[in-house]
C-alpha cells in the first residue's frame, strides 16, 4: 500500500472508519472480528505504515474509530524514538472521550506502551491518572534502576499516595515527604526570604491614601484592637509564614498574642502554630506540646488542631497525630472533639487509614444518642471524606448515607449539614460512574437538601474530567428562576467549574457561560459564579479573570462581593501578584467600615502572600496531568464554606480555613544528586506550550529565562534543563528532580 503515497492511505483510512460505522449500525456486533475481516486486513497494513512515517496521531485515530486500540500494543514499530509522541497523543486525547470506558482504554494503552519501553515513571503517572492503585507497587517491583525508583517515590509523595515499601527506609522516607521542611527552608534561604513577616507588612496600611492623618483624629487616642481584626491577622500570619518555623506573633518567647483573642479566636491562634511550623514534625511537636496542657479548653483544642495541621502530608513511623489525638476524638469536651476530628482530617488527607476511620465512624453513626450535635457529625464526616478522598470506600460511604437518611428535618437544616454531603462527595472525587449507586441512595432522602447533595456528589465524581454531557446537566439546573431554596443551583454553578477545570478548552467555554449566568440569572446563582471562576484558576492569576472578579467585588449584594474578594485570594494564592495586591488594598479602604468584608479582604491578602510566595494551592501538577485529591478536597471545603459565609467563616467555624494547608505545596523545582543532596544546574523556565501531534521536535516552552536551580514555577510554566552536562531522570521537571551525569558530555574547550 505504501507505494501509493500518503494521501491515498489517508483517505482510505477515512473510508474504513465510515464503512465500519455503517456496518455497526446495520447490526453487526462491534466486538466480533469476523464481520470486519476485509477491513481489519487493511488496517493491519495502514497502522504500521502511519507509525513508521511519523504520523502517529493518524494511526491512533484510525484505531479509535474502529474500536481496536489494543492493536497498538501488538506493533513492533514502536521504539524509543516514537513512543513518547504516541503516548502524549493518547493521554491528551483521552480528555475528550465522553464514555468512561473509552477513556480508560486509552490510558490503559498508554500505560502498557510506557511499561514495555521501561519508562516506569511515566507509566506511574498514567496509573495515578487512572486511579489504579494496584499498579503502583507492581511498577516499583519491576523497576530495577535505583535512581528511577527514587524519582517515582518523590512523585508518590507529591501526590500523597500512602504506600509502604517493605524493608526500604530510604524510599519510604521519600514517599512520606519527611525531608520536605528541610528542602523548603533551604530554598527560602537561597531566595533570601527567611525573615518573618508581620500582618502589617502584608496590609501595608501606610500606603492607603486615607491613611494616618484622618485615623488619628477619629479615634482620639490609642488604636482599639477588635477581636475580628485580630482573628484575621492570626490567619494572615499563619498563611504568610507557613512552613518557615518562625513568626512575630506566636513563636516568640513572651508572646501575648494568644490573649488578644476571644474564645474561638484563641483556638485559631493556637492552631496557627501548626501552619507556621508546617512539615517540621519533630521540632513542631515540642513547641505545641506546652499548649496541650493549658487551662483554657479553647487553647487545648487549638493545640490539637495544630498537631493535625503540622503533620499534613507527612508520613512517619511514629504517627504523632494519631497517637496524640485519639483520646480527644471521643473525649468529653465538645470543642476538643471537633478540633481533634478536623485535625485528623487534615493530617491523614488521602491516606485512607482504617485505624483513623475507626475513631471517626462512631461519631457519624450515632443517630439516637443525642450527645453529638449535627456540627460534630458533619465535621467528622468531612474529615472521613478527606481521609478517603477518591477511594470509593463502601464502609465510609454507606455510614454517611445511612446517617443522612436517619437525620431529622432540623438536623438537615443545620448550616453545617452540607459538610456531611461534601464528605460523601469527596469519597468519589473524580471517580465518574463509580458514584451511581450513592446517587440513587441520596435521591431517596425526603428533604430539600437531597437535591443539593446529589448535585454535589455528581460534580465531585466528574471533577476535572471535562465531561460535556455533565456540564449540560448542570446548566440545565440553572434555568429555573428561584430566589428562595436555590442552594442546589449554587452547587450546579460550582459543578461547572469543577468539571471543566484542568482542561483548557472546557475552561474557556465555561468562562463564557459564566458571563451569561451573571446577566440573566437570579442572585443565588450569581453568588456562586465568583467561586467557580476562582476554581478554574487556582494559584494562576489570569488577567481576564482578575478583571472579572474585581468588578464583582464591588457588587451591592454583600455575599457576591465577599465571594469575589475571597475568589481573588484563591486565584492569586502564593503568587505575590502585585496587581491583585493593589486591588485588595483598595478594597480594604473601600470596605473599611464593614467587618465581614474586611475579614474577607484580610484572608485574601493572606492567601496572596502565602508562604511568602513559595507555596501554591493548585491541585493540578505533574505537567498539568495529575489532579491531587487532598488538595482539590481542601479547595472544596473552602468553596463550601464560602457558599454560606455568615454561618461558617464569619461565624465560629473559621478554623475550617486550615483545611487549605493540606492543599499547600512548595512550588519550587530543585535539582538533586542521586543521594538527594542539592546540585544546582542551569535551567530554563518559560510558558508551557502544547506540543501534541506536531511534527519534528517542537520547543516545549516559550519566552524562557535562564536561572540556576532552585527556581519557582507558576501555574502554567514549565522548566527544562539548560545544559547538556546532566540528564534528568524524570520526564517532568517539577518538585524535586534527580539528575545524573551525562556520559556523552564533552565540555566546550575555552579558546
Amino acid at each position: 500500500l505504501g507505494s501509493w503515497g500518503h494521501e491515498f492511505v489517508r483517505s482510505l483510512a477515512g473510508e474504513i472508519g465510515q464503512e465500519y460505522n455503517a456496518r455497526v449500525i446495520s447490526g453487526s456486533d462491534p466486538d466480533d472480528d469476523s464481520a470486519f475481516e476485509d477491513l481489519l486486513e487493511m488496517v493491519n497494513v495502514i497502522v504500521p505504515f502511519h507509525v513508521s512515517h511519523n504520523a502517529e496521531a493518524e494511526a491512533v485515530d484510525l484505531l479509535i474509530e474502529i474500536q481496536r486500540l489494543k492493536k497498538m500494543l501488538e506493533l513492533d514499530v514502536i521504539d524509543e524514538k516514537n513512543y513518547e509522541r504516541i503516548c502524549l497523543y493518547l493521554v491528551k486525547t483521552a480528555d475528550f472521550m465522553s464514555d468512561p470506558d473509552d477513556l480508560f482504554e486509552m490510558l490503559e494503552t498508554a500505560y502498557e506502551i510506557f511499561r514495555n519501553q521501561h519508562q516506569y515513571l511515566d507509566a506511574l503517572r498514567v496509573a495515578l491518572r487512572m486511579h489504579n492503585d494496584e499498579a503502583v507497587p507492581v511498577l516499583l517491583e519491576e523497576c530495577q534502576d535505583r535512581t528511577m525508583k527514587k524519582q517515582m517515590c518523590l512523585l508518590l509523595g507529591r501526590h500523597r499516595v500512602a504506600l509502604e515499601i517493605e524493608d526500604d527506609e530510604e524510599l519510604n522516607e521519600l514517599i512520606g515527604n519527611e525531608k520536605m521542611s528541610e528542602h523548603f527552608l533551604k530554598v527560602a534561604k537561597d531566595l533570601d526570604v527567611v525573615e518573618a513577616k508581620t500582618p502589617e507588612d502584608i496590609y501595608k496600611s501606610h500606603l492607603a491614601e486615607t491613611g494616618g492623618f484622618s485615623r488619628r483624629r477619629d479615634t482620639g487616642g490609642a488604636q482599639v484592637d477588635s477581636a475580628r481584626a485580630n482573628l484575621a491577622s492570626t490567619f494572615v500570619n499563619a498563611f504568610v509564614n507557613a512552613g518557615f518555623g518562625q513568626d512575630k506573633l506566636m513563636t516568640p518567647e513572651k508572646s501575648e498574642w494568644l490573649y488578644k483573642n476571644k474564645d474561638h479566636g484563641m483556638m485559631s491562634a493556637t492552631a496557627s502554630l501548626g501552619s507556621i511550623l508546617l512539615w517540621n514534625v519533630e521540632e513542631g511537636l515540642t513547641e505545641i506540646d506546652k499548649f496541650l496542657h493549658s487551662s483554657e479548653e479553647y487553647v487545648r483544642a487549638g493545640a490539637a488542631l495544630a498537631i493535625g495541621i503540622l503533620s499534613s502530608g507527612i508520613k512517619s513511623d511514629a504517627d504523632p497525630a494519631l497517637a496524640l489525638l485519639q483520646d480527644h476524638v471521643l473525649g468529653d469536651v465538645r470543642i476538643m472533639r471537633i478540633a481533634a476530628s478536623t485535625g485528623l482530617g487534615i493530617a491523614y488527607a488521602g491516606a485512607g487509614r482504617e485505624d483513623v476511620a475507626e475513631l471517626l465512624l462512631p461519631i457519624v453513626e450515632n443517630s439516637d444518642d443525642s450527645s453529638y450535635d449535627m456540627m460534630e457529625v458533619s465535621l467528622a464526616g468531612l474529615a472521613l471524606g478527606m481521609i478517603y478522598v477518591g477511594k470509593c470506600d463502601e464502609n465510609v460511604g454507606s455510614t454517611i448515607v445511612q446517617r443522612l437518611m436517619e437525620s431529622s428535618e432540623i438536623e438537615l437544616d443545620h448550616s453545617h449539614a452540607r459538610f456531611l454531603y461534601l464528605g460523601l462527595g469527596l469519597l468519589f472525587l473524580g471517580r465518574m460512574e463509580k458514584a451511581e449507586a450513592m446517587l440513587e441512595a441520596l435521591r431517596t432522602i425526603e428533604h430539600k437538601s437531597s437535591k443539593y447533595g446529589t448535585l454535589l456528589l455528581e460534580s465531585c465524581a466528574y471533577a476535572g474530567s471535562g465531561n460535556v454531557l455533565k456540564v449540560q446537566e448542570m446548566l440545565h439546573q440553572c434555568t429555573e428562576h428561584l430566589s428562595e431554596d436555590a442552594e442546589h443551583q449554587m452547587v450546579a454553578v460550582i459543578g461547572i467549574g469543577l468539571i471543566t477545570m484542568g482542561e483548557d478548552v472546557g475552561a474557556e467555554m465555561a468562562l463564557r457561560t459564566f458571563d451569561h449566568l451573571l446577566h440573566y440569572c437570579e442572585v443565588p446563582i450569581k453568588r456562586a459564579v465568583p467561586l467557580s471562576l476562582a476554581l478554574l484558576h487556582i494559584s494562576n492569576p489570569d488577567f481576564g479573570v482578575i478583571d472579572q472578579l474585581s468588578r464583582l467585588s464591588h457588587d451591592p449584594d454583600a455575599e457576591i462581593s465577599q465571594n469575589a474578594i475571597l475568589g481573588l485570594g484563591i486565584v492569586s494564592a502564593g503568587t505575590n501578584n502585585s496587581r491583585v495586591a493593589g486591588l485588595l488594598r483598595q478594597l480594604g479602604e473601600f470596605y473599611s467600615k464593614e467587618a465581614g468584608h474586611m475579614f474577607c479582604v484580610r484572608i485574601a491578602q493572606g492567601l496572596l502572600h502565602m508562604g511568602k510566595g513559595l507555596l501554591t494551592i493548585n491541585p493540578i501538577h505533574s505537567d498539568r496531568m495529575l489532579m491531587n485529591g487532598p488538595a482539590l478536597g481542601a479547595m472544596l471545603v473552602l468553596v463550601q464554606s464560602c457558599m454560606d459565609l455568615k454561618n461558617t467563616l464569619l461565624d465560629k467555624s473559621h478554623f475550617l480555613l486550615y483545611y487549605l494547608i493540606s492543599a499547600a505545596n512548595p512550588r519550587m523545582m530543585i535539582t538533586v544528586n542521586e543521594d538527594i543532596s542539592w546540585r544546582p544546574v542551569t535551567v530554563r523556565v518559560g510558558q508551557a506550550v502544547e506540543t501534541v501531534g506536531q511534527a519534528g521536535k517542537p520547543k516545549r516552552i516559550t519566552g524562557f529565562q535562564t536561572h540556576t536551580s532552585p527556581v519557582l514555577l507558576g501555574a502554567k510554566e514549565r522548566a527544562e534543563l539548560g545544559t547538556e552536562e546532566v540528564l534528568s531522570v524524570s520526564s517532568v521537571m517539577e518538585g524535586i528532580v534527580i539528575v545524573k551525569d551525562n556520559p556523552d558530555y564533552e565540555p566546550e574547550e575555552s579558546k
